[in-house]
């Protein structure tokens, strides 16, 4: 097999958003050529019989895909948001999230 870490290029910039079990990791990476795409990976604990380890999964988005992507996203979101459970507070959660974000400061 094939040892891929030297094939991912430098990353630029990173944000972590922990989500329960899992935590969620978008990066800013270059290519050799000079541009700039996106990684969205997710990470999740896993258990087994000799302890655990991190499975995860990574989608790769690319420049000419950022404005779909996000479109998409937010409609999605939004969806869900207005139309399915209109009745939720969703700022609710930002306490819980602006307190993991000042642990791990």
């Amino acid at each position: 097999m094939e040892d891929n870490k030297g094939n991912e290029r430098d990353e630029l910039y990173s944000e972590r958003v922990r989500a329960g079990k899992r935590t969620y990791f978008f990066d800013v990476r270059s290519t050799r050529g000079g541009d700039y795409y996106v990684t969205i990976t997710e990470s999740k604990k896993v258990f087994n019989d000799d302890g655990f380890y991190y499975q995860k999964h990574k989608i790769f988005l690319y420049k000419e895909d950022f404005n779909k992507f996000q479109d998409a996203m937010n409609s999605t979101l939004g969806h869900v948001k207005d139309e399915l459970l209109p009745e939720v507070d969703f700022s609710q959660f930002d306490r819980d999230y602006n307190e993991e974000a000042d642990t791990d400061e």
